[in-house]
Formats: structure tokens, sequence, C-alpha cells
């Protein structure tokens, strides 16, 4: 069985929807830039396919777009939706068709534009309309399906017990993580800047520098209706845009070639769980993936686990018994920004970037999807 092989990493700056800098920047626009850099350098005829997950726009399939733009017209395009994991999912489908021999070059990832994706709601005169409504699971007053606060956060502190002060701390952390990362250059090798409406765009902007823990527990609870309901806009992931992709080879094919092999794909697992314990499942993804591997959670070097909220970060690693320093070490949702469809492929594309500039190492990406879903990708980077 060949194995499958990261050949190349990278994603655009995650700009902050609706006021950013990429607030007029389509799916379509991040998807076409992200996988023409993927591709450059590339023989395109050795080039499979192109496999993208997106969670907001639905019909039209977002790779086939991309894939024409980059001049790849011979290559059909995937487009898939798992919610959050979604991005996760498509370098998770590459990596099977290329270890069951019927690919060999694939660029997978993901793209999300909150800013230009059709709204849940808008008035038009005294009238509202729903012209796109995406429901993950069957709405429940314990699980709401378009209340992820309650779905998702609320629920996981409630189930770990996860206190406000918790939350708040690994919310800052998230930020400073990040604006540190932004400062001594550890995102740059990652990095496609884009050109926009609004000029050139190279660095997150969603990191808040002046955050603090007092100004994180001045805000109000999302919910104030509900008794200690402790989620905030504060310790929540932000409504972000971004695409990110990864050129996913057979080790064969990349050895021919002279690619080079950045990280292999060991193991991938996808879990469900009741809906209103969203947040928890990747403490089921990460052990499934990880035993799929042969390895346990200590043999892990570095660990993304995205922050929908930080209740469900900080959850999973306490309920998994996780060191958290191994963990988020350039932040996440809370400070980055969570680009949905886009996330769980800009984890693996920071994961494998951080992991080589260690040294090396086993790394795992994870994280939780609407509905009662979870995923964990295990990645390998060899030593220099």
């Amino acid at each position: 069985m060949p194995e499958a092989v990261i050949t190349a990493a990278l994603r655009t700056p995650i700009g902050t929807a609706f006021k950013g800098t990429l607030r007029d920047t389509t799916a379509y626009d991040l998807a076409d830039h992200v996988v023409r850099a993927a591709a450059r350098g590339l023989d395109p005829t050795l080039i499979d396919d192109v496999v993208l997950g997106e969670g907001l726009y639905g019909g039209g399939v977002v790779a086939r777009h991309a894939a024409i733009t980059a001049g790849l017209t011979s290559v059909a395009g995937l487009s898939n939706n798992r919610h959050c994991a979604a991005g996760q999912a498509a370098v998770q489908s590459a990596a099977a068709s290329i270890r069951a021999g019927m690919d060999e070059l694939v660029i997978a990832g993901g793209v999300n534009s909150a800013s230009t994706s059709p709204k849940s709601r808008f008035r038009v005169g005294e009238d509202w309309l729903d012209p796109w409504n995406p429901p993950t699971h069957p709405d429940r007053p314990d699980a709401p399906n378009l209340d992820m606060s309650i779905t998702v956060g609320w629920n996981a502190a409630v189930r770990a017990g996860v206190t406000r002060e918790e939350m708040d701390a690994w919310a800052l952390r998230s930020h400073r993580n990040a604006v540190r990362a932004i400062d001594e250059g550890r995102f740059t090798e990652e990095i496609v800047p884009i050109e926009t409406p609004h000029g050139l765009f190279s660095v997150d902007e969603h990191p808040r520098r002046d955050t603090s823990m007092e100004k994180l527990a001045s805000l109000k609870p999302l919910h104030p209706e509900i008794e200690g309901f402790s989620i905030t806009a504060g310790n929540a992931s932000g409504a972000n845009d971004a695409a990110a992709a990864l050129v996913v080879a057979s080790d064969r094919l990349a050895a021919d070639r002279g690619l080079p092999v950045l990280a292999t794909v060991r193991s991938w697992a996808s879990v469900g769980v009741d809906p209103a314990e969203t947040g928890l499942a990747p403490v089921k993804a990460i052990p499934k993936a990880l035993a799929r591997a042969g390895l346990s959670p200590s043999d892990v070097d570095l660990f993304e686990i995205n922050e929908a909220f930080a209740a469900m970060c900080v959850a999973t690693i306490g309920l998994l018994g996780l060191d958290p320093e191994r963990v988020n070490v350039n932040g996440s949702g809370c400070g980055l920004g969570h680009p949905v469809a886009a996330t769980g492929a800009r984890m693996l594309v920071t994961l494998v970037h951080q992991l080589r500039r260690q040294g090396g190492g086993i790394g795992v990406a994870a994280m939780c999807a609407g509905g009662g879903m979870g995923s964990a990708t295990v990645i390998e980077v060899p030593a220099p």
C-alpha cells in the first residue's frame, strides 16, 4: 500500500468576516487563489483531483471552479461538506484514494467565506426571508441546530465542568499565541498573500493584541436568560474567511518527481456523538485515530484542537489528560479565527510547518463539527 505524503501546505491569511479585508472576496476567489498556489510548479497532467471542503454555500462545485481557474481543465474536482471538519475530510479523502492506489496526486483543502455566503435571514421591507438555512441536525431544545453557543460551547462546559475563568484564560492564551506567532514570522512560510479590493492581504487580522482577562471578563454571556451561562463572544471563535490547500501524493510519485515530503498522513478517524455532546466529539475521535496508527496521546508532539469555543478545547484537554503546552501553540479559533470549512485544512497546514520548525514528530489535528460529528488526523513530520 502506498503512503500518502504531504508535499505542500499553504493557506491564505484569515480575515475577520463582514468587516475585514476579505469581506468582498468570495469563496470562489479564495479557492481559486490557494489551489493555483498549490499547483504551482507541478506537472498538471499528474494531478488526479482537487478536493475542497465547503460548508456555507450549497450547490455548485467550488473545487471544479478552482481547478479550471488553475488551468487544470482535465481535473474533475469534488466538494464535500462535513461542516467544521470539511477541510480535514477533504485531506482524508485524498489520502484514502492515494493509499488505495486510485490516485497519485490530489490537491485537497477547504474554503470558507462567511462574508459572502448566503445569509440565514435578511429583511425585505417588513418581511424576513430565509434563503439558505443549513441545519446540521434536527432541532431540539437541548441542542439547537442553529445556536452552537449552546449545542457546542455550553453543553461541553457543563458536561466537563469548565468554568468561565478557564474559558476566558484559554481564549486569552489563544490570542497571545497567535500574536506571538505573527510577530515571530511563524506563518510566513505557510501563507500565500492574496490581492483583494482592499489591498494586498498577507497577515491574519483576527487576533486582538489588546485583549486581557479584564476585558474578557467584562463581556456579557450570550444567553443571560440561562442560569450560569458563561459563553461570550470573547471565549468563542470568530466568524472568518480563508482557504487552505495541501498537496497530497503517493510516496512513490514524490520520490520519482523529487517532490519534498513535508509529512506523512498516518491515520484518521471520524466519529458521531449525540448532537448535545458535539463539543466533546474530539474526545472520541483523537484516541480512535491514534489507535489506528498504533499510537497513544503520549506519543504526540503537538495537537491542534479547534477552538470553536474555548470550552470544548479545555474540556478535551482535561478529559484526555493532554499537556496543554502541546496544544494550539500558535493559537486557534478564539485567536486566529474559525473559517469553518477551511479550518480543518488550516490546522493541518499550521501543524506541518510548526512540527518542521521543531525538528519533526507526531502531530494530531482534531475538531468537533456541527450535528454531533468529530474528526482527527494523525501526521508524522520527518526529522530534517
